[in-house]
C-alpha cells in the first residue's frame, strides 16, 4: 500500500504539470535520487523526483484489539495507521536549475490547492486507501543537512510532505463469540 500511495501522488503531480506546461513527457518520477553505491539513479536527470523518506506509525488512533458488538463480539487485529514522509526534489543541474525551481514551485502550488486525495477527486486511487492528506513538514537547516547527507550527500531544492493516514487493515478475525440473549434474573 505504501507503493500505491507514493505512486498515486507522483501520478497526480505528473498529470498536473503535463497539463500546466503542455508537456508530453513525464516530468515527475518516483525513484531514489542516488543508487546504493552512490551513483546517480537512472532517469532522474532534469526531473522532479518523488521518494519515500520515512514511515511512521500514527499514535493518535486507538490501541488494542478492536471489537464489534452489533451481532456478535468479534476480536481482530487492529488496523495499523501510518504516516509517510515523502520528498519532492528538483533534480535539475546547470543551466536547467531555474527550470527545476519553476517545477518545484508548481508542485508546491498543486499540493497547496489539493492537499487531500480521495476516491471522489481521484477515482483511480487504490481502493485499499480511503484518503491521503498531505501537509508540508518543516525541517531545520541542520535536519535538512543530515537528511541530504544520508540520501546522496548533495542537496537539491526540495520540499518534504507528511502524508497522513495510510491504513493497513489486518482483517483477520481472531475469535467470535455469540451475544448474550438475556439473563434469567428470577429467584426461586
Amino acid at each position: 500500500m505504501i507503493y500505491a500511495a507514493v505512486s498515486h501522488i507522483t501520478s497526480q503531480l505528473n498529470q498536473f504539470l503535463k497539463r500546466s506546461f503542455d508537456l508530453t513527457e513525464n516530468m515527475v518520477v518516483m525513484s531514489n535520487v542516488a543508487e546504493q553505491d552512490g551513483t546517480v539513479a537512472p532517469d532522474v536527470s532534469n526531473k522532479l523526483v518523488v521518494f519515500l523518506v520515512n514511515v511512521e506509525k500514527e499514535v493518535t488512533h486507538g490501541r488494542g484489539l478492536g471489537s464489534n458488538f452489533a451481532e456478535s463480539w468479534t476480536s481482530s487485529y487492529p488496523s495499523l495507521f501510518l504516516n509517510l514522509y515523502v520528498m519532492v526534489a528538483a533534480n535539475f543541474n546547470g543551466a536547467n536549475y531555474q527550470e527545476g525551481l519553476k517545477y518545484l514551485s508548481n508542485a508546491i502550488s498543486f499540493f497547496q490547492r489539493q492537499p487531500v486525495f480521495d476516491h471522489h477527486q481521484t477515482p483511480d486511487m487504490d481502493r485499499r486507501i480511503s484518503k491521503l492528506v498531505l501537509e508540508i513538514e518543516n525541517l531545520s537547516i541542520q535536519d535538512l543537512s543530515s537528511l541530504w547527507g544520508m540520501l546522496s550527500g548533495h542537496y537539491q531544492p526540495s520540499v518534504l510532505y507528511k502524508v497522513r493516514m495510510i491504513s493497513f487493515a489486518a482483517g483477520d478475525v481472531l475469535s467470535e463469540v455469540a451475544p448474550i440473549k438475556g439473563l434469567d434474573t428470577s429467584v426461586e
